[in-house]
């Protein structure tokens, strides 16, 4: 079984956990958790009647980020060709975090069964999110 499917908009990484000084709990920020909430969307809308992935599992990640306005034309051609990737926020880790997050017990049962995983950041003409989860 496999799972493909696209986020549009601003990548955002997996916010770090914050304290609320008067109650003492620590919880997940807004930003974080809505970001989660849209990628679990985007996965109903096109697997409405999914199951839930059992087996062992490969993840592949792209993020897409916009090409800077800053960038001469030159730059330009050499990032749609993936000569030159983003080296910019959010950090590989956190993007990676954040989606396997929002998955994990939703997609498939744990992040335990994540065997291989492959991430990638580009340059692309609109900023999104493609994902894939396969069951091999």
């Amino acid at each position: 079984m496999i799972y493909e499917f696209e986020v549009p908009g601003k990548v955002i990484g997996k916010g770090r956990p914050r304290l609320n000084t008067y109650t003492g709990a620590v919880y997940t920020p807004t930003k974080t958790k809505d970001y989660e909430t849209l990628i679990e969307q985007y996965f109903l809308l096109k697997y409405p009647k999914f199951k839930i992935l059992e087996g062992r599992l490969k993840v592949i990640i792209t993020a897409y980020f916009s090409i800077p306005k800053s960038a001469k034309k030159v730059e330009i051609n050499e990032m749609l060709e993936n000569n030159i990737s983003p080296t910019k926020k959010p950090d590989i880790d956190n993007i990676v975090k954040v989606i396997l997050d929002s998955m994990n017990k939703f997609a498939f049962k744990d992040d335990t069964q994540i065997t291989k995983l492959e991430v990638e950041k580009k340059y692309s003409l609109e900023d999104k999110i493609c994902i894939k989860i396969e069951e091999y």
